[in-house]
């Protein structure tokens, strides 16, 4: 376990100079930041080879750089079409495939939309799919990957903090992936506003505790700013866009009093890197 949180970037920063996929380049660029995380995006279908994941692997872990994978977006775990729930598990196979050949064990996934179901209808198939999902990580030799479920930034998303935590109870091992942004947009910019950030992060790592000490110390994380209307997340900012929230300062601040070590990944939009350099230097700071 680590004593401290991890940092890192969702992806490479528009600031990255090469263009073609350099493992040592990649893993060099992520350390120069300070970051200790980096998470492979597989948003549009995993299409890295194994051999080049293995790598990569090799290259991040001389730097003590953990990895995980973001899986598809197109996986629907809540779709009232039974074939597109089968294939959100196929979908997470394959990026537990990935996660593994990367030296990794994070799954980090958007459980889908409700549609034309009721919340509750919509979380009832979520997680008799994610009982599926888990079964099928186990048969396939998956069993010591980490699904984690993603709070959403869209109202009509299933990934309220609730739902996300009742696909957690279906098995131990599957941990949340709080997306501070995410949960700040689909409330209007209600919960972790500046004036009561401390109050909400704190509730929320309160809330947490119903995992257990493992889950509740280690959850994983995304933050960035996020512009937001009344649907909820419209696009992810950077720093530098102090328009829209949710501040990062109090949530850090809570993380180191409490002893709690999540994997935070910064998803800001084209300084991924050079804010979770902010994210990393405010917590050493403090």
């Amino acid at each position: 376990m680590s004593e401290s949180p991890r940092f890192g970037s969702a992806g490479l920063s528009d600031s990255y100079p090469i263009k073609k996929f350099d493992p040592e380049g990649i893993a060099a660029f992520t350390a120069d930041f300070g970051l200790t995380a980096f998470e492979y995006q597989c948003g549009r279908g995993v299409r890295l080879a194994l051999d080049k994941a293995a790598a990569l692997g090799e290259a991040c872990a001389k730097r003590n750089i953990a990895l995980s994978v973001h899986a598809p977006y197109y996986i629907s775990m809540s779709s009232l079409e039974e074939d597109k729930r089968l294939h959100s598990i196929d979908y997470l196979l394959q990026s537990c495939e990935l996660v593994k050949a990367l030296g990794g064990r994070r799954v980090i996934f958007h459980s889908g939309s409700c549609g034309k179901q009721s919340r509750e209808e919509a979380l009832e198939k979520a997680m008799d799919t994610m009982r599926r999902a888990v079964e099928a990580c186990d048969a396939a030799g998956y069993g010591d990957c980490i699904l984690c479920p993603e709070t959403m930034g869209k109202v009509n998303q299933l990934g309220t903090l609730d739902e996300v935590l009742a696909l957690c109870s279906v098995d131990e091992r599957i941990t949340p992936c709080i997306d501070f942004g995410h949960l700040y947009a689909r409330s209007q910019g209600v919960q972790f506003a500046e004036e009561n950030a401390e109050e909400d992060y704190a509730a929320l790592l309160d809330q947490l505790q119903v995992l257990g000490p493992w889950r509740a110390a280690n959850f994983h994380a995304h933050f960035s700013r996020i512009a937001y209307t009344k649907g909820g997340e419209k696009c992810h900012l950077t720093f530098e866009d102090t328009q829209y929230g949710p501040p990062h300062a109090p949530l850090l601040a809570l993380l180191k009093s409490r002893g709690l070590t999540p994997t935070i990944i910064c998803e800001s939009a084209g300084t991924q890197a050079e804010d979770g350099q902010i994210l990393a230097r405010t917590y050493a700071a403090l």
